[in-house]
């Protein structure tokens, strides 16, 4: 039995139809193009289809049918809509979807209880003042941290693989899955480029008639930014474990090179988006995405400024406070990774792989 469409998929529907009809957008991006390979749209149909979709608005200002007109026809901010709902119905544990209906109401209750965790956890640990201002383990140890990220990446690890999973194994997704390895390093490239949020232009839409690069270049920088600080975590654990080296490391070292560069990536990147949101045209995104995407980019900048606020002060002697709030914040990141804004990058890189499988046949 079919599932029935909601409100926002039965508009999608609706307008998948029309743009089908016309065509005149089906050099924009993948959307289209995979649109045409369809007669009927279904629930499946609609969501590969809204996170194939990049937001570019390319299409909005194309559109002889758009706004005034009576068929009312906006594809990004519908399929923006569709985009949440599906975040909300793949979504592990099933009641968790709540937090994409309250995107901020599920930040305040995610970093409460980071904070919370992170200050028992050095309450109880910290038996001693460090040895120097910068002695982190003093106030957490190694291993008693590695246990809570690590218990807690593995529940995000696995809630993300579960979403993932559901979304790829949608009735949408069942049937090519030729094209073998240059399919996927299509995908790949389509992914770490943004090669389709700029549509058929060089620049990216912020309104009618007003393209700018900007966009683009702030999410490689938040992209990339996040890249070099998981590179940075990863290379000071094999310091530790590897080679014995106990941090804190030097300004000089990798870790820090890595975690700064990186972190400053975080702040121009999600700061930039922030304000480039606010002078978008609403018409472009619906509200529930416009919220999620803040609210997760406000705590990647929280995270990178209370990082490398602990980097620059890390030899004062309130250095365990900026470190429990950092590592609050970080907790509460991990947390939100699932259930936020997120999982778009996870959901849009399954269907370009999708889009370039369907493609090579």
């Amino acid at each position: 039995m079919t599932e029935a469409l909601t409100e926002a998929m039965r508009k999608a529907e609706h307008e998948m139809v029309v743009c089908n009809a016309c065509r005149y957008c089906e050099a924009y991006c993948p959307v289209f193009q995979a649109m045409e390979q369809r007669v009927t749209f279904g629930r499946a149909d609609l969501t590969y289809l809204a996170n194939l979709c990049h937001n570019c608005g390319e299409c909005l200002y194309a559109c002889q049918y758009a706004p005034p007109h009576e068929f009312n026809i906006d594809v990004p901010r519908t399929l923006s809509r569709v985009r949440v709902e599906s975040y909300e119905s793949f979504a592990w544990p099933s009641f968790a979807a709540v937090a994409f209906r309250r995107p901020w109401m599920a930040t305040l209750v995610a970093i409460a209880a980071g904070a919370l965790i992170c200050a028992s956890v050095a309450r109880t640990f910290m038996v001693r003042a460090p040895r120097e201002p910068s002695d982190f383990y003093a106030v957490i140890p190694h291993d008693v941290l590695v246990t809570l990220f690590g218990v807690v990446g593995l529940f995000v690890i696995a809630a993300i693989w579960i979403g993932h999973r559901r979304f790829a194994g949608s009735a949408s997704h069942k049937g090519a899955r030729d094209g073998g390895l240059a399919s996927q390093h299509r995908a790949v490239r389509d992914v770490l480029t943004l090669k389709h949020l700029h549509a058929t232009g060089e620049d990216c839409v912020d309104a009618e008639e007003q393209r700018r690069p900007w966009r683009r270049w702030l999410h490689h920088c938040t992209f990339y930014g996040f890249g070099l600080c998981f590179a940075s975590t990863t290379v000071a654990a094999i310091y530790h474990l590897v080679c014995g080296w106990i941090a804190p490391y030097a300004y000089t070292s990798v870790p820090v090179v890595l975690g700064t560069i990186g972190g400053v990536g975080l702040v121009v990147g999600p700061a930039g988006l922030l304000a480039l949101d606010r002078r978008r045209d609403a018409a472009l995104t619906h509200a529930s995405e416009r919220t999620l995407g803040v609210a997760f980019l406000t705590m990647l900048l929280l995270t990178s400024v209370t990082g490398l606020l602990l980097l620059v002060l890390r030899e004062r002697s309130d250095m365990p406070v900026l470190l429990v709030i950092h590592l609050g914040v970080v907790l509460a990141l991990f947390l939100t990774f699932p259930y936020g804004k997120f999982v778009h990058g996870i959901y849009r890189g399954a269907a370009l792989l999708k889009f370039r499988r369907d493609d090579s046949v």
